[in-house]
């Protein structure tokens, strides 16, 4: 994702963004008796008091994966966190494991050398030791996964495995207002890259964030993640969401039906999702847009451009615009290596120029909208790494950015009364966070 965010950074303006800083709210000074008193209170013009009633929960708190609840006899639990600098010498000393023997356990088991190559900063790591530095159980997140390196001694050997980790589920509410881009709002909002994304794919058949976003734009998104000791381990799908473009306000809830398929729908029930997307790049820029008359930078001579070209880095993700049947994979005259996709039997949408095609690309394969279906290049007529975007109907150019596409099927009256049921309370949520201004950049 860290690349993936790169390549789409490469294209925005280098801009800075400068965050609201706390201020003095109030100060005041008074006298009493001989004793004077100064009061002082911060507040940020980012922050927002909500009245929501509070509720006292208790819980149970249990030991980390693995651990019975009761102390293992001799031993007592440390936690630390990896620092940078830190080796798997400085993490066991403060620790407090002083044992040789799990030390080269570590090192030399195959299973746990994971240990020496994900000295991640921020993980945590939690061991049992016993009462002379010697190393009972060692628990360790891995890197990517919902699972942990788990190490522990029995019958005085230690042995090593994976074993899941047991996840705290949050559901997370965030606004934020666009001033430059879409990622630097995200950022300061801290919502993470995932969230964004699933933002520009919900709403990217209303919205073109290529062209369309302003400065001023608000959004607020209710999404899930999970977390384990506090360390947040893998962001799950947004649950509802709005943003607000140009004047106009979108909205979207996430809803199951009875067989268990998802999708996101309007606050009336109708279905959000286009039958076809207006980009098959998640983000980059236009080039060269749909026209009658163009200079052809490699044949030199006017001609019609009949499809939108996408500038971005090569190896940039390729998504088919809407469900389909691949009719051609290969390599296609100008268009250098290409995929031609057939949709409901009168649309056809062709991308070229690519570096390469997706596994399980071929012709007769069945593919659903926002599959990868091929990599950005230059190969063809190109005169540098772009996509060369088509959209056909009945075998008629038409203009992608221009055409009105038609929305899915929404859902059925008894699904419809369910939705309703499920989405109210999202949509209240929306309305407690929309206008609360968490993240409006200065």
């Amino acid at each position: 994702m860290i690349n993936e965010k790169t390549r789409i950074l490469a294209h925005l303006h280098d801009l800075r963004i400068t965050k609201p800083g706390s201020f003095w709210a109030a100060t005041g000074i008074a006298g009493v008796s001989l004793l004077g008193m100064v009061a002082a209170f911060g507040t940020s013009p980012s922050t927002l008091d909500l009245q929501v009633p509070q509720q006292t929960i208790t819980e149970q708190l249990y030991l980390p994966v693995g651990l019975a609840a009761e102390k293992i006899e001799g031993t007592f639990v440390r936690e630390e966190r990896i620092q940078r600098g830190d080796s798997v010498a400085s993490l066991m000393t403060r620790l407090g494991i002083q044992d040789e023997s799990a030390f080269r356990f570590l090192r030399d088991n195959r299973n746990a050398q994971a240990v020496f190559q994900q000295l991640s900063p921020g993980k945590p790591i939690t061991a049992h030791v016993g009462e002379n530095g010697e190393l009972q159980v060692l628990i360790y997140p891995l890197n990517g996964k919902d699972r942990a390196l788990f190490v522990e001694r029995r019958d005085g050997l230690l042995q090593a495995h994976e074993q899941m980790l047991p996840l705290d589920n949050q559901v997370n509410m965030k606004s934020g207002e666009i001033r430059y881009s879409l990622f630097g709002a995200t950022d300061t909002a801290g919502l993470p890259d995932s969230v964004a994304t699933q933002l520009a794919d919900i709403f990217g058949g209303d919205i073109d964030f290529h062209r369309d976003l302003r400065r001023g734009d608000r959004f607020a998104v209710i999404y899930e993640s999970s977390s384990y000791l506090g360390r947040p381990m893998r962001t799950g799908h947004i649950l509802a969401a709005e943003f607000a473009n140009n004047g106009k306000t979108y909205r979207a809830v996430w809803y199951e039906d009875t067989e268990g398929k998802g999708g996101y729908y309007t606050a009336d029930g109708k279905n959000i999702r286009k039958a076809f997307l207006r980009s098959p790049l998640e983000f980059s820029r236009i080039t060269s847009g749909f026209t009658s008359s163009r200079f052809h930078p490699i044949l030199q001579k006017w001609r019609a451009h009949q499809g939108i070209d996408y500038g971005a880095p090569s190896g940039t993700r390729v998504k088919s615009t809407a469900d389909g049947v691949v009719d051609f994979v290969g390599n296609q005259g100008g268009y250098g290596r290409a995929v031609i996709l057939r949709h409901q039997g009168r649309y056809t949408t062709l991308y070229g120029h690519l570096s390469g095609f997706a596994p399980g690309i071929r012709k007769g394969a069945r593919v659903a909208q926002g599959d990868v279906i091929g990599y950005v290049g230059s190969s063809g007529w190109s005169t540098g790494p772009h996509l060369h975007y088509e959209f056909r109907n009945n075998g008629v150019f038409q203009n992608p950015l221009a055409i009105a596409l038609p929305s899915a099927p929404p859902l059925g009256a008894i699904q419809l009364a369910k939705f309703h049921a499920y989405a109210q309370p999202q949509l209240d949520r929306l309305n407690l966070i929309k206008d609360s201004n968490l993240a409006l950049l200065d």
